[in-house]
């Protein structure tokens, strides 16, 4: 079987099941908690998970071969994706005014990055055998957090109040 299917599979298969859990698990608890404890629920994770795509960087690895007009904006704009996440976490867990707003920018930026890096990838004609130890970030950590940045959105489209089940 083609390389390219097989981590096209293993991509879009991560997607789905992140999108089955999220459906089945994450959303029904996250409609009994308080909108900015769910919002930090899913925000947090982010703090610690994005700083990973660093690891694009680093060679040994990633393959000497991974194009760096994939490596570099993955990396950055990870980068900055982390230290959003950790300021809207900061932000929420303080209940500062600017929580909301901070929640936005790193949700707007964090989704976006990921789905540039995709078209990065494919405009660079992204090897799968060149991430190295990264293949893992983009089948298993991506469609997760991309999930995660989709439920985030869901709940800041959402009128505020107490719970998001008092809403139903």
């Amino acid at each position: 079987m083609d390389v390219l299917a097989i981590f096209g599979i293993g991509v879009l298969m991560s997607f789905v099941s992140s999108v089955v859990v999220a459906a089945l698990y994450v959303w029904p608890r996250l409609r009994k908690i308080e909108r900015d404890q769910a919002l930090a629920t899913l925000v947090t994770p982010h703090a610690f998970l994005r700083f990973l795509g660093l690891s694009f960087l680093v060679p040994g690895v990633v393959s000497p071969s991974l194009p760096a007009g994939f490596a570099v904006p993955a990396a950055s704009g990870d980068f900055v994706a982390g230290v959003l996440a950790l300021s809207a976490t900061i932000a929420l867990a303080r209940q500062w005014r600017a929580a909301d707003a901070a929640v936005w920018a790193f949700n707007v930026w964090g989704a976006a990055d990921l789905l540039f890096a995709f078209y990065r990838g494919s405009r660079v004609q992204l090897a799968p055998g060149s991430l190295g130890a990264g293949f893992l970030l983009i089948t298993v950590l991506v469609p997760a957090l991309l999930v995660t940045h989709g439920l985030i959105f869901g709940l800041l489209l959402q009128p505020q109040a107490r719970t998001i089940a008092e809403r139903t």
